[in-house]
């Protein structure tokens, strides 16, 4: 089957475009808006000339992470009493942006909003030049972005989790699911699906999101898992069927869809979860500051509302517990990367 390749110059264009509008957009919010205190040491630092704070995202315009952080970021400088600068640095999975993060000076000043990606770098590559819990600071980890299972409806004549599981097993080498890449999260996460179901699809790796939605809704692959904001449209046209939703519980935005965990997979969970951090050494005064103004800005009325209208969960974890999370999850991730059979590259 020939797969798509990755965006035009046309759509490279636009995306720069979005890009470059979005950015001046939240620049001349945040000059409206002003710099709220936190105090010492972030609001000696505003009052001497309120330095900008760059905020690295390694994923391009547009992306789930992206959104989230743009709808966040007039409050974030209101409760940082700094400019929030947000920066899109993509390239090379994530690792590029990722790289100019660790690399940067612990002073406050740069910041970095990571995935579930920056956890599994170490099991799916043989080599990555930073260590992705040595070389960070994690502040919070935010919240998260739900998942939904979809199916091609005409090509999967399954309905829920059940129903695919025993296609799957009276079919084992009928069926396959897309991904965005080998080794990102949404191969993970139906890979998964597999290993708890104890059933088998065949691997077709995309150049990102957009071509393998394409090419499941056309039918040229049968399933996959991809965030429910960018897939709920197509389940509503009936483009797509939504077999389950991949969380600890069902969605505000979609609560018909059952979880997994209700249709017999008790122990699955899986969400592209989001998180503040910044290089190591970060003193704790700051990351504490940090923290307070995250979570300032994300449970105020505005950003709660958009985080609402997008599907997203947001539950802040404290520095803490956002650091044994990460660690957590790099495990939980290399289980499922063994289980796959994928080697790092």
């Amino acid at each position: 089957m020939k797969r798509r390749k990755g965006q035009t110059a046309s759509d490279s264009a636009a995306d720069g475009r979005w890009t470059r509008r979005h950015l001046l957009g939240a620049l001349g919010a945040l000059g409206a808006l002003g710099a709220a205190a936190l105090g010492a040491p972030l609001t000696a630092r505003a009052q001497e000339g309120a330095r900008p704070i760059r905020l690295i995202l390694p994923v391009g315009a547009g992306s789930g992470v992206d959104v989230i952080t743009r709808s966040a970021g007039p409050a974030l400088t209101a409760a940082l009493g700094s400019p929030v600068i947000i920066e899109n640095q993509l390239g090379a999975g994530g690792i590029i942006g990722t790289s100019m993060l660790v690399r940067s000076n612990p002073d406050g000043y740069t910041l970095g909003m990571l995935s579930n990606n920056h956890v599994i770098y170490p099991s799916v590559y043989k080599s990555v030049p930073f260590d992705p819990i040595a070389d960070i600071t994690p502040i919070s980890v935010v919240g998260s972005s739900p998942f939904l299972l979809v199916a091609n409806p005409r090509t999967v004549q399954a309905r829920d989790a059940a129903g695919l599981i025993a296609l799957l097993k009276a079919n084992p080498n009928k069926y396959n699911y897309a991904s965005s890449g080998t080794g990102t999260i949404l191969q993970l996460a139906m890979e998964m699906f597999l290993q708890q179901a104890h059933v088998h699809a065949r691997h077709i790796p995309y150049k990102g999101v957009g071509p393998m939605v394409t090419d499941l809704i056309s039918g040229q692959v049968d399933l996959g898992v991809l965030s429910l904001p960018s897939v709920l449209p197509h389940v509503h046209t009936g483009a797509l069927r939504a077999i389950g939703a991949c969380g600890r519980q069902r969605s505000e935005v979609a609560p018909d869809i059952p979880t997994l965990r209700e249709q017999g997979l008790p122990n699955y969970d899986a969400a592209g979860w989001f998180a503040v951090a910044g290089p190591a050494r970060l003193k704790a005064a700051d990351v504490q500051h940090i923290y307070a103004g995250f979570e300032r800005a994300f449970t105020s009325p505005g950003v709660k509302k958009a985080m609402a209208a997008q599907g997203n969960h947001i539950d802040l974890m404290p520095p803490e517990k956002s650091a044994a999370y990460f660690r957590s999850e790099m495990r939980k991730y290399a289980a499922i990367v063994k289980g796959a059979g994928l080697h790092p590259v």
